[in-house]
């Protein structure tokens, strides 16, 4: 079977290079995702992993999509692979090329790195149109004429079939018809929709004939007015990941559902092969917001000052806050994968962030709130060298350097800086106490503490001004024979430069500041629907959020770079504001406190969030929400199911088949007919993993008993996996026993080794800048050899070969 015309998918899906991601240290933790993956890869169902990320672009990327942009990029880099980015721009309302571009560079300064493999849906307008118009031509499409509401009338219930449109049986000549007109612009909006004829009685309410096109007078920031009807996401997504070459499509929970409709297009129009879709938990964060139509509403009523205001969840208002991309994949990385939404506590970004800046961040001293202080006792000024990192960090280094604010890495003697003391100083105000409370332990009248690299030094007396504030402190420098109790920082008055110190908080006073989110940020029409807004979220707005003072940094910053990250001694992570700060004016923002000052107020999952991964995505796996494309599917089993999950364990078939079987109906009796010996496991496989859809909707016309055969010639070798698979795909459209293909065809024939051998030489010999590559240390690139060798031999090498005779010649 081949990709029906007019739209193959492309040629060079597999031959296309590797892409690298830039310095990213964190990787993909093992989850459901991966097994299917090096399954996937194993079998050789796909020579090369080709995965993507399709931001709409009606708004700027937020902490929300870095899980999904992270798994979907570093997937494909973990093995070898492919990955794109798609703009699905097939909604005109509110997309613009500002969001597009915005996403790009955002996703370019997170280090990802697409080459020639950015694509946008909008580009493909024309061939989603002819595959709808090939759909009405297989009567498989009608074009209904119902107001909205009634359509949703005939839907019917979760408990009550749907009934049939007035219009659904229009003739194939009629439809096409009237879907040319719909485009040519004869109708207003809402005059008709485009619909797929699938089951009305379906169980699952996304089969009972979703819409597939919408009239929409709007000019879209692409193709202008050259349409005014615009497919819907459900059939517009998975085209264009089958357009694109795109194996394996992931995509949060909520589009369990939808799945039925992606594979109900696929099989339909025949692509092969097809990507598969698969669902991963959904990550929120507490005190966030994510639903763009709100953040939306932040922005237009004032609450923030923009998109990249350093309190909003955005990528480039994280950027503008002085977050690493580093700090990002760090976070992203260490949330785990499972099949459960979950919402995780704000502060385990936070940490994220506090452990990326603590061995980047060199330590300076600032006085936000300051207090003079005048200082008797010192002869001269002086000038100290201070370190810029204490031992801890010193300690932590793994090559026993620290970085300079130039970036430069050098030994912890030459990581110092030269720091002016004089008679005049700047101290914090509340590092002074007129009237100490019990275990105060900084300055105090008569008292004395110890000033960051400077010496001990005691409060002699002070001025307070008519309203009883001190205003100056008179204090002496002692000997280190002194004893102080703590420590305190400062600068010299005659040499910190002024500054402006933005204290940023979280923007939400409350965990939780709405129940409620749009759907999906990847569906366009599920989030920026027709409901009106909620803004009760805003009296959830923290008053805190933004604190804004005017102090002093010592003066060393001058000479440094102006992206360097500083550790403000005792006062949290800085640098300087990259809009608002200027060789006139120093701004710098906090980046994050030094400890979580919400740690009371949090859940206690933010304490165990980093003991979850690994253990969780495995605990997951076992309560996996199914999709229902013809009956409700449980989570947990009956009594009846369970014994039926022993019995096919017995018999060899995997847990998770049986799992699924026990739970299908439809499947189970099409297994339940094949034979029961060593052959089982698989064709239970190839009934779960791929005939499944075709099973469900009783076009599976190959019989279970002819199965076992082809089972036991792959399990002899006499075929490859990738043979098995294409021989299982056309048996099962035509009927014909798989074995007698494989016969007639001559498809059991093995690869001499010797030829194997040739092949594999050939691809190194034709790509030496990989190969040298490879052995530089880029070991994904094993997958892209692997496809070249595999289309080279028609895919008759065994994988297993292949990766041995590879591993071979590359390393060799």
């Amino acid at each position: 079977m081949t990709v029906p015309d007019p739209s193959p998918t492309p040629a060079d899906a597999a031959a296309a290079p590797v892409n690298a991601a830039r310095a990213a240290p964190t990787s993909v933790i093992d989850n459901f995702i991966t097994e299917i993956i090096e399954r996937d890869l194993q079998s050789g169902k796909y020579p090369q992993v080709v995965t993507r990320f399709p931001p709409e672009p009606n708004g700027y990327l937020h902490l929300g999509h870095t899980f999904a942009s992270f798994l979907d990029f570093q997937t494909a880099v973990q093995y070898g692979g492919r990955y794109h980015l798609r703009m699905d721009d097939t909604n005109p309302e509110g997309e613009s090329e500002e969001f597009a571009q915005g996403i790009q560079d955002d996703l370019a300064w997170m280090g990802w790195q697409w080459g020639e493999h950015l694509y946008y849906a909008s580009d493909n307008f024309e061939r989603y149109y002819d595959y709808a118009v090939k759909l009405i031509q297989m009567g498989k499409a009608y074009v209904d004429s119902v107001s909205g509401d009634e359509m949703a009338r005939l839907r019917g219930t979760t408990s009550e079939a749907g009934t049939p449109s007035e219009f659904r049986e229009r003739s194939v000549e009629e439809n096409l018809n009237l879907f040319a007109r719909m485009r040519a612009g004869e109708f207003p909006e809402g005059a008709h929709v485009l619909r797929a004829k699938i089951d009305l009685a379906n169980a699952n309410m996304k089969l009972r004939d979703p819409v597939l096109y919408r009239i929409l007078r709007a000019d879209h920031y692409r193709a202008g007015s050259a349409w005014c009807i615009y497919p819907m996401y459900d059939f517009q997504h998975p085209l264009q990941d089958a357009l694109e070459g795109v194996t394996h499509s992931m995509c949060s929970l909520e589009f369990v559902d939808n799945r039925a409709i992606y594979d109900w297009l696929m099989d339909t129009l025949g692509f092969n092969p097809r990507p598969h879709q698969y669902e991963f938990g959904r990550r929120s964060l507490e005190y966030t917001i994510v639903s763009k139509r709100k953040l939306r509403l932040l922005v237009n009523e004032g609450h923030v000052s923009g998109w990249d205001d350093p309190r909003m969840p955005t990528l480039r208002a994280q950027r503008r806050l002085g977050v690493t991309p580093e700090a990002v994949r760090a976070f992203a990385a260490q949330i785990g994968v499972s099949r459960t939404n979950r919402t995780v506590d704000l502060a385990v970004y936070e940490n994220a962030v506090r452990g990326d800046l603590n061995h980047r961040a060199p330590r300076v001293m600032a006085v936000l709130e300051p207090l003079p202080v005048t200082l008797a006792g010192l002869d001269a000024d002086r000038v100290l060298p201070i370190p810029y990192y204490p031992h801890d960090v010193v300690q932590a280094s793994e090559d026993g350097l620290v970085p300079l604010p130039t970036g430069q890495r050098v030994s912890p003697e030459q990581a110092v800086r030269d720091v002016p003391l004089g008679a005049e100083l700047y101290i914090e105000q509340d590092d002074f106490n007129a009237d100490p409370p019990k275990g105060f332990k900084r300055l105090t009248p008569g008292g004395t503490v110890r000033l960051r690299g400077a010496g001990i030094i005691r409060a002699d007396r002070f001025d307070i001004d008519s309203a009883g504030n001190v205003t100056r402190v008179y204090a002496t420098l002692l000997t280190e024979e002194a004893k102080a109790g703590g420590v305190i920082h400062w600068v010299s008055a005659a040499h910190a430069l002024p500054a402006e110190f933005r204290l940023y908080d979280r923007l939400f006073s409350v965990p939780n500041p709405e129940r409620t989110e749009a759907a999906d940020e990847d569906a366009p029409e599920m989030e920026e629907d027709a409901a009106p807004l909620d803004a009760a979220f805003l009296r959830h707005l923290n008053p805190n959020s933004l604190n804004i003072t005017q102090g002093f940094v010592e003066g060393s910053v001058a000479a440094d770079p102006l992206d360097t990250r500083y550790q403000f001694e005792r006062q949290g992570y800085f640098w300087r504001d990259p809009v608002d700060s200027s060789a006139d004016k120093l701004v710098f923002g906090r980046i994050i406190t030094l400890k979580d000052a919400w740690a009371n107020q949090s859940s206690e999952a933010a304490k165990v969030e980093t003991r979850r991964g690994k253990a969780e995505a495995k605990a997951d796996a076992k309560a996996a929400p199914q999709p229902a494309p013809h009956a409700p599917q449980p989570t947990s089993l009956t009594p009846e199911q369970t014994a039926e999950v022993a019995r096919l364990t017995a018999l060899g078939v995997s847990d998770a088949d049986a799992r699924t079987l026990a739970r299908d109906p439809q499947l189970l009796a099409f297994v339940n007919t094949a034979p029961t010996d060593s052959t089982l496991a698989q064709v239970a496989s190839w009934a779960v993993n791929d005939l499944a859809a075709t099973i469900r909707e009783g076009r599976a016309r190959v019989q279970p008993a002819d199965l076992a055969p082809l089972a036991a010639l792959l399990a002899a070798g006499t075929v490859t996996s990738r043979i098995a698979r294409d021989t299982l795909a056309r048996a099962a459209e035509s009927g014909e026993a798989p074995a007698a293909i494989i016969e007639r065809e001559g498809l059991s024939a093995r690869l001499d080794p010797a030829e194997l051998a040739r092949v594999i030489a050939e691809t190194v010999a034709a790509n030496p800048d990989k190969v040298q590559a490879y052995r530089g240390g880029k070991v994904g690139l094993m997958g892209f050899f692997t496809g070249q060798v595999m289309r080279a031999t028609g895919g008759k090498a065994e994988p297993q070969a292949v990766a041995e005779g590879l591993k071979a010649a590359l390393e060799g």
